[in-house]
Parts: C-alpha cells; sequence; structure tokens
C-alpha cells in the first residue's frame, strides 16, 4: 500500500451536511446525459434501453457503494486517486487520478460547448466561455458557494424533468405497444446501451471526491450516495419509460432531442421549449460539479508531487484549492475556444470505467466485518466495469487506455533522474 501523506496546510474546510452532499451529486448525475443518452441507448439496444438502464443501475449501486466505505475510511479530497494510492500502491493511485483529471477536463469543455449550444445557439463558444468563467469564479469562492449555486440547478432541471414526464403520460401520445421488444438487438447491443447509460450515473463519485469537506464523513458519505443515486434510478426509469411510450425505440433513437419531441407530441407541444431550459441547467450542473472534482483531484495529486506542486496550494479564506482551479478554469476556456469536443472524448468513457474498476479493486482490500457484504459488492462493480469497457466502440477503447499509458510512461520517465528509480518522498 502506498504511504499516507499528511495534508499541505491549511486543509479544506468540511462544510458540507447531508442534503449538500446529496444536491452535489444530483447535480453530477441529473446532468446533459438525461437530455441526450437515451437517443444512442435506444439506437444500440431497441427497448432493450430499459434493461440495460437496470445493468447501468446496478453496476453504478455496486460502484457508488464501494466508492462511499473507501471515502468513510479515506476522507480525503482525490476520491480513487486516494484509494487507489492507498489501498493498491502509487502507481494504482496515478492511475485513476490521471484517468479522471484528463477525461473530466475533456468532458468539461464538452459540458460547456452543450450548454453553450442551448443557451445561444448562434454563438456557443461564447456562451461556453461566459460559463466556464462563471463557474469557475463560483467554484474559486468556496465550496459553500458551490453546492448553492448547484442547488438552483438541481431544482431547476428537475422541475423540467416533472414538466416532460407529465406531459409525456398525460399529453394522450402513448400507446402500450411501443414497448413491445424489437428484433436485432441482442445482448451486445444492450450492454453497449448500459455502457452509454452508465456515464448519466458516474457523477456519484464527485460526493466522495469531496471527501475532505463533508460534515462527519464516515457518516454523511455513506447515506448521500446511495439516496443520490436511488433518485436518480427512478428518475431515469421514469423518463425512458415516458420516451419509449411516446415516440417508441425508433422514434427515440431518431431524434436529436427525444424529451423535447416526446412533450412535442402531446397536447401540452407549448411546453416543449422548457426542455431547452432544462438542458442548460443540466449541463451547467454537470461542469460546476466537474470542475469542482477536477479541482480536488489535481490538488490531491499535487500534493503527493504526481502533478506540480504548484497546484496543491489551498486559498486562506476560501478554503479552496484555487490555483487548480484557476488553471482547470484556463484550460477548459482554451478547449473551448480551440476544439469541439462534444463529439470527441470517447476516451473520456474508458477513463471512467478503469477509474471506477480502480476503486472496487481498492475497496476489495479493505478490512473489518464489513467484507462479507463489501468484498461481493467490490466484485460485481470491478466485473461491471471491464465488461461495458469491453462494449465500448474499439476505438474509443484504445485511444482511452493509449492516454492512460502515456501519462504512466511519462511519470515513469519524469520521475526516475529525480530518484534513481524511487519514489519521490511526500511532500513536507
Amino acid at each position: 500500500m502506498g504511504s499516507a501523506v499528511p495534508p499541505v496546510a491549511p486543509a479544506l474546510r468540511r462544510e458540507l451536511g447531508l442534503r449538500d452532499a446529496v444536491v452535489v451529486g444530483l447535480g453530477a448525475m441529473l446532468g446533459a446525459g438525461v437530455f441526450a443518452a437515451f437517443g444512442p441507448a435506444a439506437s444500440a439496444a431497441g427497448t432493450g434501453l430499459l434493461l440495460a438502464l437496470a445493468v447501468a443501475a446496478v453496476v453504478a449501486y455496486a460502484n457508488a457503494t464501494s466508492s462511499a466505505e473507501l471515502a468513510a475510511v479515506h476522507p480525503l479530497a482525490g476520491g480513487t486517486y486516494v484509494y487507489g494510492r492507498r489501498q493498491l500502491g502509487p502507481v494504482w493511485g496515478f492511475v485513476a487520478g490521471w484517468g479522471f483529471v484528463v477525461g473530466k477536463t475533456a468532458s468539461c469543455a464538452a459540458m460547456a460547448l452543450t450548454a453553450g449550444a442551448y443557451a445561444w445557439p448562434a454563438h456557443p463558444r461564447v456562451a461556453a466561455v461566459v460559463a466556464a468563467l462563471v463557474l469557475t469564479a463560483v467554484n474559486y469562492r468556496g465550496v459553500a458557494k458551490t453546492a448553492a449555486l448547484t442547488r438552483v440547478l438541481v431544482g431547476v432541471t428537475l422541475l423540467v424533468l416533472a414538466v416532460v414526464l407529465v406531459a409525456s403520460f398525460g399529453g394522450g401520445a402513448t400507446d402500450p405497444a411501443r414497448l413491445a421488444p424489437l428484433g436485432g438487438t441482442g445482448p451486445y447491443g444492450v450492454l453497449q446501451a448500459a455502457g452509454l447509460l452508465f456515464f448519466a450515473f458516474a457523477g456519484y463519485a464527485r460526493i466522495a471526491t469531496l471527501g475532505e469537506e463533508v460534515r462527519d464523513p464516515a457518516r454523511t458519505i455513506r447515506r448521500a450516495v446511495p439516496l443520490a443515486l436511488g433518485v436518480v434510478v427512478v428518475t431515469y426509469a421514469l423518463v425512458g419509460v415516458a420516451l419509449l411510450l411516446v415516440l417508441g425505440a425508433a422514434g427515440t433513437a431518431a431524434s436529436p432531442a427525444p424529451l423535447r419531441d416526446a412533450v412535442a407530441a402531446g397536447r401540452f407541444d407549448a411546453l416543449a421549449p422548457l426542455v431547452r431550459v432544462g438542458a442548460v441547467a443540466a449541463s451547467l450542473g454537470v461542469l460546476l460539479s466537474a470542475m469542482a472534482g477536477v479541482g480536488r483531484t489535481t490538488l490531491a495529486m499535487a500534493r503527493d508531487a504526481e502533478l506540480p506542486r504548484f497546484l496543491a496550494a489551498v486559498h486562506p479564506r476560501f478554503a479552496v484549492p484555487h490555483r487548480a482551479e484557476l488553471v482547470l478554469g484556463g484550460v477548459v476556456v482554451l478547449l473551448v475556444c480551440v476544439t469541439d469536443l462534444r463529439g470527441a472524448i470517447g476516451f473520456s468513457s474508458t477513463g471512467v470505467l478503469v477509474y471506477y474498476a480502480i476503486a472496487n479493486a481498492s475497496a476489495w482490500t479493505l478490512p473489518g466485518r464489513a467484507r462479507r457484504w463489501r468484498r461481493p459488492l467490490a466484485a460485481l462493480g470491478f466485473v461491471g466495469c471491464l465488461v461495458l469497457v469491453a462494449s465500448l466502440p474499439t476505438g474509443s477503447v484504445l485511444v482511452g487506455l493509449g492516454v492512460l499509458v502515456v501519462g504512466v510512461v511519462v511519470r515513469a520517465v519524469l520521475r526516475r533522474p529525480a530518484s534513481g528509480g524511487a519514489s519521490r518522498p511526500p511532500l513536507g
């Protein structure tokens, strides 16, 4: 196991209670994915997308349980980077942290562009830059400000999703016959759809990533993670059923905005423009949460000299990793200005699943009487992550694994001259 590393003073401040932790998890999960993921999932699995949703939820629950147990034992910023480093060794921790930082930074740019495309279709990059700058400023002001804005964005998203469900079920356009299974979508299609839908759940780890800022983490995180995940599973299941009843699997797969089209198909079609508002709020909620998570993981890695030590600073007033937040904000703005990552971040999918596979492997090693129920869930989560990786498009998997390998090789090259092959000493 990796040696424990004392945190850099001043430490992050424990300001989040149970409600705030649940809201952060909801903000990370109830994102743009719910507005966009059902189309590709229906294309892969047809009406089997409901089965795919169940598969994704089971894997997510196993991963969430492992993450919550690890966060209770290691209540520090950094999430699986810290868990992998302490339970499995520095290299495994680095793989998890590197995959998370690189993949989620690309995801941040993608979410900013998604929000910009919905908010100001004529000038999406301008809107995306504004969104990234504003949310960087919010995160800079402290985790309490982050949680407060997340509450607003989650509230708007849930309200819009409630409108979608009422308009879909009550609009007079439902047909139970559309739930009939379609041919040609075998087990592989269901697994591929589960892989696509899994990433709509993946934000529950954000609660664990903020573990150094949660009050009574051993109790709060264990309760917050399943609560947030449970709300999201029920919400997604209702949305999936509504889409199939109104549009059918073929209509859902063909639609670029299935939730909007489901509302527009019935007598409440005048409410369809509200879906755009919900998509903006959901995209901003995920962006805000992801930027907070990347900042904390960067802080943890910088504390151990896995990233430049300059990034390990904590603001004396706001108690946030302010340098990491500012650098991240600058990188996201740069990416938004020079490229469009919305359709080119397949490696992020692989990185997220590797991240959770390492979390489950770390949870397997935890001691204590709870091992008899913890280990089966960790094994289920680990195998589930590998199966979902195998179901992803080959190109995405190769790019994702390539990014991880490059990071490990560069780490080895940079560390060897400084220490003759040994790990760098902990920061003092």
